[in-house]
């Protein structure tokens, strides 16, 4: 059973688009325990000595209309161990509940709020260094308004790790945002699933991965779209071949960029990032 000394924050964006959790522990894999979230449905995260059906049952009770508060009463009432979970949930309209058991280890506890028009956030954490730890993640939380769901999570749990975090260490941590059709080729809806399962500086290298998940799984923007004419398909043509590739098209394929670059053997466009990267001309290969 997990039973690791663990914060996280449970959420639902602004814009009322996404639904996400974040959280860390020191604990083998948090990532593969704590968090659930289906799109239009809500978010949760279970831990102390969690109760893993609390994902699936919570998730089923806020499909059929529950509000959060409504959801996770529920779970504790039909728990004889309640008092040693602890849960936070938010619901498709942003409301949020949390719940700590009065017999988690010190320091426990959380809180909720609502963010923006339509976002709601329930922040939680046991075994911590202090309350300092909650109220850092919900003033990260707070200033990040103009970030990305996925960004926003970070930044709170990064504030959480830095306040002192969990009490006894580090050692995982794990990142779920879920946006209907945000999903690999829109394919699904997970924006988002991530997780550092061992590592002496998990929150950061967490950071690390959601900057690669952004640039090989996010989609471009229309604002970082650069159009291709006849002269820039030859250059790239040029660059991929120089890289041992036989076409450009190829070069995209095996670099797995393709969520950045537009379709067929002659895209229309390609992300700024990449044509930086085929030129050698990219930040992280600068420095």
């Amino acid at each position: 059973m997990f039973r690791g000394m663990t914060f996280s924050i449970v959420a639902r964006s602004d814009d009322g688009e996404s639904w996400g959790v974040a959280v860390a522990s020191k604990f083998l894999a948090v990532g593969s325990a704590v968090p659930a979230a289906a799109a239009g449905v809500g978010a949760i995260a279970t831990q102390a000595d969690a109760n893993i059906a609390y994902k699936y049952l919570g998730l089923a009770h806020l499909d059929e209309g529950a509000t959060a508060q409504v959801a996770l009463d529920r779970l504790v009432e039909e728990d004889d161990g309640r008092e040693h979970r602890q849960a936070g949930i938010v619901d498709s309209d942003g409301n949020a509940a949390t719940w700590t058991g009065s017999e988690c280890f010190a320091w426990a506890g959380g809180t909720t709020g609502r963010s923006g028009e339509r976002g709601g956030y329930a922040i939680q954490g046991n075994i911590l260094t202090g309350p300092e730890v909650v109220e850092a993640m919900e003033r990260a939380w707070l200033t990040s308004g103009e970030q990305s769901l996925e960004r926003r999570l970070l930044a709170a749990l990064a504030a959480g790790d830095e306040a002192g975090g969990d009490s006894r260490g580090r050692q995982s941590a794990g990142l779920l945002v879920v946006r209907e059709g945000a999903g690999y080729g829109g394919h699904d809806d997970v924006a988002v699933d991530l997780r550092v399962d061992d590592h002496e500086a998990p929150v950061t290298e967490l950071a690390r991965l959601v900057d690669l998940n952004e640039l090989y799984l996010t989609a471009s923007t229309p604002e970082e779209q650069v159009p291709i004419d006849d002269t820039l398909m030859f250059e790239l043509e040029t660059l991929a071949k120089a890289d041992g590739k036989e076409s450009f098209h190829m070069w995209v394929g095996s670099e797995n960029y393709e969520m950045r670059v537009g379709e067929g053997a002659r895209p229309a466009w390609i992300d700024q990032r990449i044509l930086d990267i085929i030129r050698g001309t990219s930040p992280e290969q600068q420095s």
